[in-house]
């Protein structure tokens, strides 16, 4: 596999103030790790527990290669967890959800205002015919009816599907004919850097030539009734006239699926990847409530959107599981000023900031001076999430935003796991560049091709050795596809990372396995090659792919973003060439550097190097629905 990797493993360590290991509710991780082997089945029976069943399940974990069933026999319901015990035990009157309009608009919903708001939208999904098991797609931009739009589908037994709204209509079509979806939910407008994104008519564009689609629900910004121009268009407000705020919660199986969200489709045609009620319920809470560790008083701001499985986890269910207040807003990073977010720290008093490294990045770039000028004391753990966050990165993040002080949970997961894997708990030392050790309740390990444990400081592939509550149960309408996660090492689930580990057992993701670069026999990770770039005190980003050379077989190619104050340069090639062969090695030394402005991404910032790949090569690119622009 990847003998050939000679990764640069030492890291600093930041060991956390004392006062985090011993509040936190996951406590001594390598006690609650072994409590865990010692009796996988008793310790998710007991997470579970902590939520409201409607009917106990018979057992916990049905594993039949390569299906897995959990809680098998239990009853749930995700809207009733997430509002009804909230409202009945104490904290009715406390705020649920903080929206911030990037005009400068807000509004608060308590648990109770939540509460009451789903079940009438609840209601009207059902006056409109929506019945258990029924697809609804939300194509919303981010305001507090996409969230009351979720916990009312998952109220009633409905199967939702979020298309975030940054895709065009050719994407969301795909996505709206492949789950058949009875119902489009969308606004008439979203709100971006100050422009309007024109949601409505894409959605009519989308719904040419799908069948299945019904009604299409369209909220209205300013709250007034829009216009309707087609037969098949509804008022989000006029609906829910006259329908009751009672709305019993819906008795789900364990097992039902609760949403199906399509991953992004950077390597080909989007797959649905389907979670279900009961075992993604406890993913999210367990990993909310001793990963997080939300405490009663934190604000907790995610930054993603619901329209990926960071928003669904982090944003939604997970820490309205808990009991949590949850900021949410429009903003982006750097609009109206690159201050924006910082301001929102300070003003909100967030103590729980997720992000992904692509705005950390942004933000080195843009330099200290705007996080300098806001108090971010009320900060409490900083986390990360979508792609590795090198070390540098790490430095910035752990130094300007945490003030020293703030834990990093550099995250890993992915849409198909539903939840944390791997990352450092609170309280354990951290590595800058290792996302950490596999969370208590999963068993992770990097091995070579044939499955054997790699040593040490060798790279090989991330797999996952045991089944978990939260993972995906198939990939809609092509069981054939989830099973290929499966039977590629040993039936154990292959992730599609490559990775390294150190003695300590810490974790270093090294990016996906088929971002693999071989020169002259030797097998280079793009994102060990990227990161190397990026510790250079001139690059603000960086993107390498392998391109054809006569006698390596294949060369390292770089595009580079510089950091404000640097000027591309003929010196600063040769500079960047020679620092990345004095951290990597001569192997590692790029052919070719090429200075850009942008990098091309996907809405949820991962780097296509695909169409990096394309252009280089002079051929298409393929779908690049996804990208940001």
């Amino acid at each position: 596999m990847a003998e050939n990797f000679d990764v640069k493993l030492d890291a600093k360590t930041y060991i956390p103030d004392p006062s985090y290991l011993k509040n936190s509710a996951l406590g001594d991780y390598k006690k609650a790790y072994e409590k865990f082997l010692s009796d996988p089945e008793g310790f998710w029976a007991e997470k579970a527990q902590e939520l409201d069943w409607m009917k106990p399940w018979d057992t916990v974990r049905d594993w039949n290669w390569p299906n897995a069933r959990w809680f098998c026999g239990g009853k749930i319901n995700l809207s009733a967890n997430c509002l009804d015990r909230h409202v009945k035990n104490g904290r009715r009157n406390k705020l649920a959800i903080i929206w911030k309009g990037e005009r400068g608009k807000e509004e608060i919903y308590t648990y109770r205002q939540l509460y009451r708001a789903v079940m009438r939208f609840a209601n009207a999904l059902k006056k409109l015919g929506v019945q258990k098991g029924d697809r609804i797609c939300l194509y919303m931009p981010l305001v507090p009816e996409h969230v009351i739009a979720m916990l009312a589908c998952a109220r009633i037994g409905a199967v939702h599907s979020i298309v975030y709204a940054g895709f065009g209509a050719e994407a969301l079509h795909a996505r709206i004919r492949d789950a058949e979806a009875k119902i489009v939910i969308t606004a008439d407008v979203g709100v971006r850097r100050g422009k309007f994104i024109p949601l409505r008519s894409i959605v009519d564009d989308a719904v040419k030539n799908s069948p299945s689609v019904e009604k299409i629900i369209v909220l209205s910004r300013e709250r007034c009734p829009v216009e309707l121009y087609s037969e098949m268009e509804v008022d989000y407000y006029a609906i829910q006239e006259g329908v009751s705020d009672e709305c019993p919660p819906e008795e789900m199986d364990s097992e039902d699926p609760l949403f199906i969200l399509y991953t992004s489709g950077t390597t080909g045609q989007p797959k649905g990847i389907v979670h279900t009620n009961g075992g993604y319920m406890v993913g999210a809470h367990y990993t909310c409530k001793y990963i997080f560790d939300m405490k009663e008083n934190d604000v907790h701001w995610c930054t993603a959107d619901p329209g990926w499985i960071t928003g669904h986890s982090y944003i939604v269910y997970g820490p309205l599981s808990v009991g949590a207040t949850v900021l949410i807003t429009e903003t982006t990073p750097d609009y109206p000023d690159p201050g924006i977010w910082w301001s929102l720290i300070e003003e909100f008093g967030v103590t729980i900031f997720y992000t992904a490294p692509t705005a950390i990045r942004m933000f080195m770039r843009i330099g200290e001076q705007w996080p300098d000028k806001y108090n971010l004391s009320s900060l409490r753990i900083i986390g990360s999430v979508g792609e590795p966050l090198n070390p540098e990165a790490f430095e910035w993040y752990y130094r300007v935003i945490g003030r020293n002080k703030c834990p990093v949970l550099d995250t890993w997961w992915q849409t198909e796991t539903g939840m944390h894997m791997i990352t450092t708990p609170l309280g354990e030392p951290m590595k800058p560049g290792f996302a950490g050790v596999p969370i208590p309740g999963v068993v992770a390990d990097v091995v070579d091709k044939q499955g054997n444990p790699v040593p040490p400081r060798q790279g090989g592939l991330l797999v996952i050795k045991e089944p978990w509550p939260s993972m995906m149960r198939t990939v809609y309408k092509n069981e054939e596809r989830y099973q290929q996660y499966w039977n590629q090492i040993k039936n154990w689930y292959t992730v599609g990372d490559l990775a390294v580990k150190d003695e300590d057992g810490y974790i270093m993701v090294l990016g996906r396995s088929d971002d693999i670069i071989i020169v002259s026999g030797h097998n280079l990770g793009t994102a060990e090659v990227e990161s190397a770039l990026v510790a250079h005190e001139a690059v603000a980003e960086a993107a390498v792919i392998g391109v054809p050379d006569d006698l390596k077989g294949q060369a390292v190619k770089a595009f580079v973003i510089l950091r404000q104050g640097y000027e591309p340069s003929q010196k600063l090639v040769s500079e960047l060439t020679y620092h990345v062969r004095m951290t990597i090695g001569p192997i590692a030394m790029p052919s070719g550097i090429e200075f850009m402005d942008k990098l091309p991404k996907t809405r949820s910032g991962k780097i296509m190097r695909r169409v990096l790949k394309a252009k280089e090569m002079g051929v298409d690119p393929g779908d690049i629905s996804t990208l940001e622009e």
